[in-house]
This record gives structure tokens, sequence and C-alpha cells, in this order.
């Protein structure tokens, strides 16, 4: 997920610089630079130009770049709805999950701070908005008959697998994109046939990645896994 050369900023060009100044106008307008440029191409300064305040004026709003990238990753989870009143808990959970994917392919840069910025932070001082998917989670789940620490372990299980395979959706595959030849396509023929032959016997398997079927087969073997081992209370 190489981020692209920063764009100048043109004062006066965007749709962020007329109105009162918002979180929301402010968050959105830091999302949008990050979705183009990456984490590293946010910075207080350059925000500030796109929406043509003082630089002062955003800590407002914002205490600080932390504070800033954490906002972001709210405004991106919000979009991640839940219903807790589900009489279905297993395809509520397979839309939550279809609905993450979507989000993170259409946020790359912000996955980051989705997957990993979190678990640098104790549960508690997290953000309230990136909390709130958990708590819809665990309220569809109770509501379903299960206990609150099976819940739980639904939600993490679910979770870990997604930050999983969008970090793995998201990695760049091809090592070639012009080569016909699957194996070198990928570049595995680098890799020693005595060392990786399973590895390189794949290679057609592996260049016809399909993310959103993979979704789907993992989704299968998780909640299929859950669903036998953890029994909802009548």
């Amino acid at each position: 997920m190489a981020s692209s050369p920063t764009a100048p900023v043109v004062q006066g060009s965007g749709p962020y610089s007329n109105g009162r100044l918002t979180r929301d106008r402010v968050l959105a307008c830091a999302l949008e630079i990050i979705d183009r440029d990456g984490v590293d191409g946010l910075t207080m300064r350059r925000l500030a130009r796109a929406l043509e305040r003082d630089p002062m004026s955003l800590y407002r709003h914002a205490s600080n770049k932390a504070a800033l990238l954490d906002g972001v990753a709210e405004t991106v989870l919000a979009q991640l709805t839940v219903d807790p009143a589900a009489t279905d808990w297993i395809a509520q959970l397979r839309t939550v999950a279809r609905q993450y994917r979507r989000l993170a392919l259409a946020h790359p840069h912000v996955v980051p701070l989705l997957v990993t910025r979190p678990m640098a932070t104790p549960l508690a001082l997290r953000p309230r908005g990136t909390l709130r998917p958990l708590e819809a989670v665990l309220a569809l789940l109770t509501r379903a008959g299960f206990s609150g620490s099976d819940a739980l372990h639904i939600y993490r299980a679910l979770f870990g697998f997604l930050h999983g395979h969008v970090l793995n959706e998201l990695q760049e595959l091809v090592d070639n994109p012009e080569e016909s030849d699957d194996l070198l396509r990928l570049g595995l023929h680098r890799l020693p046939i005595g060392e990786f032959p399973l590895l390189r016997g794949l290679a057609s398997v592996l260049a016809a990645y399909d993310g959103a079927a993979e979704l789907e087969r993992g989704l299968d073997i998780l909640l299929t896994g859950l669903q036998a081992t953890l029994t909802p209370i009548p």
C-alpha cells in the first residue's frame, strides 16, 4: 500500500474551503488526503491549507495528529452498520463482514488505523466511535442467546479473521503484471524448487485470487465452526 506522490493543495479549489469549520468537515477532508496520499501525507499544516484555515484553528477539533487519525478511523467505522435486532445472527455477521471488506477496499490507506492502531490503546481509552461496532455485535449475539463471554469470543474470531483477510487482500500479489505465465507473473520462479515445491505448485491458484470469494469461503469455515462449538442459550 505505497503512498502516491503528495499532490499540492491549491487554496480555494477544494470542497472544504468555504463554510463554517466543523469536526465533521475537518475529518472528511483529512480522510480525503489520506485516501489520496496515505497517512504520511496528512499533516495539520496541509489539512489547514486544504480547509483554508489557520492551522491553530484545527486544534479545536483535534488536539494533535493522533487524535485526528482516531477521528478518521471513527469516520470510516461509522459507515459500518450492525443491526442488533436481526433475527439471523449468522446472516447479519456475513453482512457486517462484507461491509467491512468494502470499506477496506474503498479506503486502503485507512486499514492500518483500523487494524493495528487500536492495539496500542487500552480498550476503554479508544475513541467511542471505534467501540460501537463491538457493542452492536455483542448486543446482536446476546439477543441471539449467547453468553456475554461467548459473544465476545465470536466478535474476536470474526474481526481477527477480517483484519487478516483485508491485509492479505490489499498486499501486492503481482510481481510482473504483463507476464502471462503465473509462476513468472508472481515472481515465484525466484524461489528454490527444492525448498518451496508446494508453494510454486500453487502459482495458478495464487494468480486467480478472488478477494470476495476468499471472504465467503473463510466465513463459511469460521461461522460454521462457531455455530458447531458455541450453542446459544434457549
